[in-house]
């Protein structure tokens, strides 16, 4: 069980991520933007941020920054919908741990993160 901190200014997708990984047996913690998910991370350990890259401030690119500095043991994942973001995202690859593309399904996401966790 990996401990697990979601990023996303979306309700109903940050719901259904923070479902799907806790049927996975993970523990999720939900955030709706950059400032909460620095909080959480200043109050906690997490083995992996899962954000989304269009977030309130700061962005997920920014939070990724940060985390990467601040908590260099941690996994970090983005998400987003647009192949913009998607590029800035790539641009970080030492410090990023993977992009997942937006629509994804049930498998898609919890399979990356699977994988994801697996890797030393």
């Amino acid at each position: 069980m990996a401990k697990i901190l979601v990023a996303e200014d979306d309700p109903a997708l940050a719901a259904f991520l923070a479902q799907a990984l806790t049927k996975q047996g993970h523990a999720v913690t939900k955030v709706d933007d950059g400032m909460g998910a620095l909080a959480a991370l200043a109050a906690d350990r997490f083995d992996l941020l899962l954000a989304d890259i269009v977030i309130p401030e700061p962005d997920g690119v920014a939070l990724a920054l940060k985390a990467s500095r601040d908590y260099p043991a941690m996994k970090i994942m983005l998400m987003t919908g647009y192949d913009a973001e998607r590029q800035r995202a790539h641009n970080l690859d030492a410090l990023v741990d993977g992009v997942v593309m937006k629509p994804f399904n049930l498998d898609e996401i919890c399979g990356a993160v699977s994988t994801l966790l697996k890797k030393n």
